[in-house]
Parts: C-alpha cells; structure tokens; sequence
C-alpha cells in the first residue's frame, strides 16, 4: 500500500494535522464506509463518505457520514440550485482522479464546490478516505471545512 495520495501530500505541504489509517479494503460489501468504521473500531457515524454529484450541472461534492443517506433535494436548495443527482462512477472518478471506494475529497484533480454534512461538527475528528482504497484521514472538522473551503449544511435525510 502507497504511504500517501494527492490528499496526504496536499495536507502535509499546508500543515494540517492529520492521521493517517490503513484497513483491509474489500469490494464485496454494500457498505464501504460501515465496513471500514468497524474495521478501525469506530462508530459510524465518524465515517464520513465523499459522494459526487451535480446540482443544476454543476459539479459538487458532499461528505456525509458513512451511516447516512445524500438528500439530494436539501444538497440542491442548500447550493441554491433546482434539481440535484448523483454523478455516474466515470465521471466521479474522472473529475475526482480516484477510484470509486477510495475517492477523497482533498486534492481533486477537477476541483467541485464541497458541503459536508452539518453534524460534523459533533465530533473532535472525522475520518475520510484519503484517496486510495484502504487508507484513511482522522481530521478535525474545523480543519478539514477551513483546508477544503467547504460549507456546511443539513445535507442528509431525516
């Protein structure tokens, strides 16, 4: 396994502080983000997932926690937008520069506006995929919304 990405390189060079956290990735599950919350030992609710979407045609990123789902209605009002949905695996991909089950949200070869959910900010640190299958950020939320100039709102469904 690589000892850094884009995503660790970006947050070195710009001094964030940040762990790193390597688990056994495995495609077969449903859930990436619950997998790799029980693989660390964490509540799920400290996994937070990057997902890919467009509102209105526009790209956007939204990090949520792993045991929560996107409402792409309140990420549409939220970016002050009419009709958001979920980008197809290629293009995320293509726009992100990572692979779907390792896509981060720092150092984004294209970059997106980014939202991450509102509750993250009930944690002392969240951890993000760091940009490669298997490896993780531990961040604060602080440092991570002020790193990435991401907003925050209520995001996920009720």
């Amino acid at each position: 396994m690589a000892k850094g990405t884009r995503a660790t390189a970006a947050l070195a060079r710009a001094g964030v502080a940040h762990d790193v956290h390597a688990y056994d990735y495995s495609a077969e599950v449903d859930s990436k983000g619950l997998a790799a919350a029980q693989a660390l030992g964490i509540v799920p609710a400290r996994m937070f997932k990057t997902l890919m979407a467009w509102v209105d045609k526009q790209p956007v990123v939204a990090v949520i926690p792993s045991d929560r789902r996107l409402s792409l209605k309140k990420l549409a009002a939220h970016c002050g937008g009419k009709q958001a949905q979920m980008m197809e695996v290629p293009e995320a991909e293509k726009r992100s520069g990572y692979k779907v089950g390792g896509i981060s949200p720092f150092a984004q070869q294209r970059p997106a506006a980014i939202v991450f959910a509102s509750c993250a900010r009930q944690h002392a640190t969240l951890y993000i995929n760091a940009g490669q299958r298997g490896l993780l950020l531990e961040i604060a939320p602080a440092d991570a919304v002020c790193f990435l100039q991401a907003t925050l709102a209520d995001i996920c469904e009720d």
